[in-house]
């Protein structure tokens, strides 16, 4: 039998059948010896077959061949990679400068790893009822940066009929991952899209400002005008995972672009001479906050293990 799996609570996996049921599954007992290196080789979003024994139990036995995945390095271990979601059609990625705060090097981070597995990613600048006017004019900074480089990016508010319009056009008959820190303000977002859904959501910690985890599994959530929309347990930090060196480059599109001009074809754009996209940093071709974000995923790959500040 074959199913979609639309929730994972890291025990067992919700999964709706071709014929509309959801079944509870866990996986076979020799499942985790294929060689399938992350700390959950099934994720949400996930097309698996499923059998139940003479007890009544279903299993996942096999895995669908995947239209694509994205990950980031687990956060306990780091030679392992955590599957976020599979089988998606575009990431949003929901931001706020402040309440709580989302720093470049994170977006960066999750944009780089949508670039290296091929997903679409948009950038949702979120809360924007409650900013002061440095908040707002640093919004406007951020957004002239990304879109520079080639991204979408959207001011929105959970409160505005507009802003929730606006973005239900956007999933519309689509699979759509939602991520970012906690408190950033998905699952407000979602229970406006979906009221029955009724995702839990919390204040954000007025002492730290940062968010608090409601979300503790990834789900799946069916929107009435078609679609699907992945809510995500927020992460504070964002680790890349299997990016090699002389890749990294490739997935920050403006450091690609002045890199093809660099005098050494195997350049890290670190020190050496006639790189072009140093050059390019020195002429504020390619932003600093970039370019930083850049040198720290090249010190992840060299054994220095990253830590998001915020």
């Amino acid at each position: 039998m074959k199913g979609l799996v639309v929730k994972n609570t890291g025990s067992w996996y919700l999964v709706k059948t071709e014929e509309g049921q959801l079944i509870e599954t866990k996986l076979k007992g020799n499942f985790r010896l294929k060689g399938i290196k992350s700390t959950n080789p099934v994720a949400v979003g996930d097309f698996v077959f499923i059998e139940e024994n003479a007890e009544g139990t279903a299993f996942i036995y096999e895995i669908e061949e995947r239209k694509n995945y994205i990950v980031r390095r687990a956060s306990n271990l780091s030679k392992q990679s955590h599957v976020i979601a599979a089988n998606i059609d575009q990431a949003f990625l929901i931001t706020t400068v402040n309440y709580p705060v989302t720093t470049t090097t994170f977006i960066d981070r999750f944009l780089a790893t949508s670039e290296a597995y091929r997903i679409p990613a948009l950038l949702f600048f979120n809360k924007m009822d409650r900013y002061t006017d440095a908040d707002k004019e640093y919004v406007d900074a951020l957004i002239h940066l990304y879109e520079t480089i080639g991204y979408a990016c959207y001011k929105v508010s959970a409160l505005k009929e507009e802003d929730l319009s606006f973005m239900l056009n956007l999933l519309k008959n689509k699979t759509t991952l939602f991520s970012g820190h906690s408190g950033v303000g998905k699952s407000t977002l979602i229970n406006r899209f979906k009221p029955e859904s009724q995702l839990r959501t919390r204040e954000i910690s007025e002492y730290h400002n940062k968010g608090m985890h409601t979300t503790t599994f990834s789900e799946m959530i069916e929107l009435p005008e078609g679609g699907y929309v992945i809510d995500t347990p927020g992460i504070k930090g964002f680790g890349v995972f299997d990016m090699g060196s002389a890749e990294i480059s490739h997935y920050f599109p403006e450091i690609f672009k002045f890199s093809t001009s660099c005098k050494f074809n195997n350049c890290t754009h670190r020190h050496e001479p006639g790189c072009a996209a140093l050059k390019a940093v020195e002429e504020h071709y390619i932003s600093e906050s970039r370019y930083r974000s850049y040198l720290s995923i090249l010190d992840d790959e060299n054994g220095k293990k990253y830590r998001e500040a915020f």
